[in-house]
């Protein structure tokens, strides 16, 4: 039996709001994508003209202040999150916020009071994807006790190629638009946040090795003031620490992975699978050290140097990117937002808060334990 169609607004078109929020809203039953707002009104028409959308907007207020919207999606860069977020709530829409939730915790504060103060209206940010496909595995390995007790939290993000001092300003470059946030950061300490819950105090320090380049609209130089190289030494609540190796062009060594160590056992996420090794599988491999080919996988748990163990994800524990679904779902069943809620939102600004704080003060900072 069909049902009232929800009417949805998008307010900001950028390239993940086209590849995967659009496209995801429209192949539901009973949703009709009503208005789009982009940065401009000709590059609002874009969007519409290529998915087939009745109406282009000049404004993000047109589209929140729509009477035929129910529902707000912001893709927009962080700077106008806060904004946007707090005005279609007002108004009575729900919302879906592009991630990072914000450019600071202050606005992320602002942002959870808005939905609180609105409780019937659902409000969702985009999760981290990285680690969609083996939370629930890790999360299982560390109940079992498979690891033992955890000690440490290992993330090495260092994107591919080398340099390019010709690239113009990114908006991710550019502390008015993106805030705080820096490069992988936050989307990696949101998956760290689902296994290990959050940290306590955290050292940092870090680097722009291209300190300037050029706006792409105005050809003039500009400060760059995100780091394009950081490193994040954390101690999380539950007594195990943490490192952050980020950089932005890693040159021949790309490298993008996760290794949980515990005193009994380590997990490795490479980017796309997850592998296990023991002590026991340690003591118990009969083949000498030197007679052991190189692993190409690179990393050992333990003294020896065993083959790791690649663990198969069941069927169950898979989860695959359905945001736009839930977002949907949870509207019409009132079913609670998990991935990812503005509490957790709050939770990871904080932890960006206090490394921005870090490097600022060369000291180890608290990290906000976030609302209750």
């Amino acid at each position: 039996m069909s049902q009232q169609p929800l009417r949805i607004g998008i307010v900001g078109a950028g390239a993940n709001t086209c590849a995967r929020h659009i496209p995801g809203l429209q192949v539901l039953p009973d949703v009709e994508i009503a208005a789009v707002a982009n940065r401009t009104l000709e590059s609002s028409r874009r969007v519409t003209e290529r998915f087939g959308i009745p109406r282009a907007c000049g404004s993000w207020q047109e589209v929140v202040m729509a009477a035929d919207v129910d529902a707000v999606v912001i893709g927009t860069w962080p700077s106008l999150h806060a904004e946007v977020t707090c005005a279609a709530l007002a108004l009575g829409k729900h919302v879906l916020c592009e991630a990072r939730m914000a450019r600071d915790l202050a606005e992320a504060r602002a942002m959870l009071a808005a939905s609180r103060q609105h409780p019937d209206r659902v409000a969702q940010l985009v999760p981290s994807p990285f680690t969609l496909g083996v939370d629930a595995t890790i999360r299982r390995f560390l109940a079992e006790g498979r690891l033992g007790r955890l000690l440490c939290v290992d993330v090495t993000d260092h994107g591919a190629g080398f340099v390019d001092y010709g690239t113009p300003l990114h908006w991710r470059e550019d502390r008015a638009l993106s805030g705080l946030n820096i490069m992988s950061l936050g989307i990696w300490y949101e998956a760290l946040m689902r296994w290990t819950g959050t940290a306590e105090s955290v050292q940092a320090s870090g680097a722009t090795l291209v300190p300037e380049r050029r706006d792409a609209q105005t050809g003039d130089l500009c400060p760059v003031r995100v780091p394009d190289w950081l490193a994040v030494t954390a101690r999380l609540r539950n007594g195990a620490m943490a490192q952050f190796s980020l950089r932005k062009a890693g040159g021949l060594l790309p490298r993008r992975e996760c290794v949980l160590t515990g005193d009994e056992g380590a997990l490795r996420f490479d980017g796309e699978r997850l592998w296990f090794g023991s002590r026991a599988q340690v003591a118990e491999d009969p083949v000498p050290k030197r007679r052991r080919p190189a692993h190409r996988h690179g990393w050992y748990p333990g003294s020896g140097e065993p083959s790791l163990q690649r663990v198969l994800i069941p069927d169950h524990e898979h989860a695959e990117w359905r945001v736009e679904a839930d977002f949907v779902d949870a509207i019409r069943t009132g079913a609670p937002v998990r991935l990812t809620s503005f509490a957790d939102g709050v939770r990871y600004m904080a932890f960006t808060q206090a490394v921005a704080e870090s490097l600022a003060s060369g000291r180890t900072e608290r990290v906000d334990k976030g609302p209750a």
